[in-house]
């Protein structure tokens, strides 16, 4: 069943009609049984509560006045890019603007508490309302210039990010047009450009590779990002840096310069490291698609050039990733990557 999502403040009638349409579709389609408990859980779990009890909650909360209220009206304003209702409301409240979601989620941490401004970031949030509008950086103007703090941290992916960090990281900016421009508004507003908060993603310029935004990692750099460890040097495909940087790197640094020059498509630093002993059958680090070794991810973003200097180098075709369960060729195929397809099975490679 395809569910569109409920305005903001819908009643929870609305709600429980949508779960009934679930429950009866699903006895229609001949689906495994579920009761009207099993319907009501997997609606609150679509909007990403914790169970019935948070959505039913959460609609109390915001169906009168309140902060609650002014927060989640505020945030579809947002996402939305409608300037005029933002404004209103930040000038009704003022505080609004260093507000915290209450939602309580199904995910690691329980409550990401995201202010408005990492809604913008379209990342992090629940994902019915990660969308990002065309006028995102006149939204973005709105809320720093209203005293909207661009390095307060959201609890995310089992850690603690900056709106930046989301960002970097977030597909909606990107297909919209408006991933770069953001940046350059949240550093003009005083976002740091330094690692902060916890977990894999806390380095803008190191979260924006690993996730292949090359050119917002570009207008990082730009903007006054450093280059200074091997493994950030190789996703920009830096050799003069990683040459610089190699012999001094740490053990952990060298394996995610691999990780990401396979990506991101740079076969020559991908030689070098494999030369100066970086194993291409290992699987990537922690928050580097550690599920793949690195032959999978060039072949996930097309790069011939460095699929051959794998196999060239010893990549094995025969190794799997740990979700999938798929050999290098069995990516090519599914993911549509022709040219690659073929000269794996000209290589002997098994599905």
């Amino acid at each position: 069943m395809s569910l569109t999502a409920l305005p903001f403040d819908a009643p929870l009638s609305d709600y429980e009609q949508q779960a009934d349409a679930l429950l009866a579709g699903g006895k229609a389609d001949g689906a495994v049984a579920i009761d009207r408990d099993d319907a009501l859980l997997a609606i609150a779990r679509w909007y990403e509560f914790a169970d019935w009890r948070r959505l039913a909650e959460y609609v109390d909360a915001v169906r009168q006045p309140g902060p609650v209220a002014r927060f989640e009206r505020a945030v579809e304003a947002v996402i939305d890019g409608d300037v005029t209702t933002l404004s209103a409301l930040l000038h009704e409240d003022p505080e609004i603007v260093r507000a915290r979601s209450t939602r309580v989620n199904n995910f690691d941490p329980p409550m990401h508490r995201a202010t408005l401004l990492h809604y913008l970031a379209a990342n992090g949030v629940e994902g019915y309302r990660q969308r990002s509008p065309k006028n995102a950086v006149e939204v973005a103007r709105v809320l720093l210039d209203a005293g909207a703090d661009p390095n307060a941290l959201s609890w995310a992916y089992g850690g603690q990010c900056t709106t930046m960090a989301l960002l970097v990281s977030s597909t909606p900016p990107a297909q919209a047009g408006v991933q770069v421009p953001l940046v350059e508004t949240l550093v003009k507003g005083g976002a740091s450009l330094e690692p902060a908060g916890e977990g894999n993603w806390t380095s803008p310029l190191g979260t924006a590779l690993v996730f292949g935004f090359q050119a917002t990692a570009d207008a990082l750099v730009r903007l006054g990002a450093k280059v200074e460890n091997v493994a950030v040097a190789a996703g920009l495909g830096r050799m003069d840096d990683v040459t610089r940087l190699l012999p001094s790197a740490s053990a952990e640094d060298r394996h995610r310069a691999l990780a990401l020059a396979a990506q991101l498509g740079h076969p020559a630093i991908v030689t070098l490291l494999i030369d100066e002993g970086e194993d291409p059958n290992r699987f990537n680090p922690p928050g580097s698609h550690a599920h793949t070794p690195p032959i999978h991810q060039a072949i996930a973003a097309d790069h011939l050039d460095v699929v051959t200097v794998l196999v060239d180098k010893g990549a094995r075709l025969d190794i799997k990733d740990t979700i999938y369960q798929s050999s290098p060729l069995g990516w090519a195929e599914y993911l549509g990557k022709h040219a690659i397809a073929d000269y794996l099975r000209a290589h002997g490679a098994p599905r």
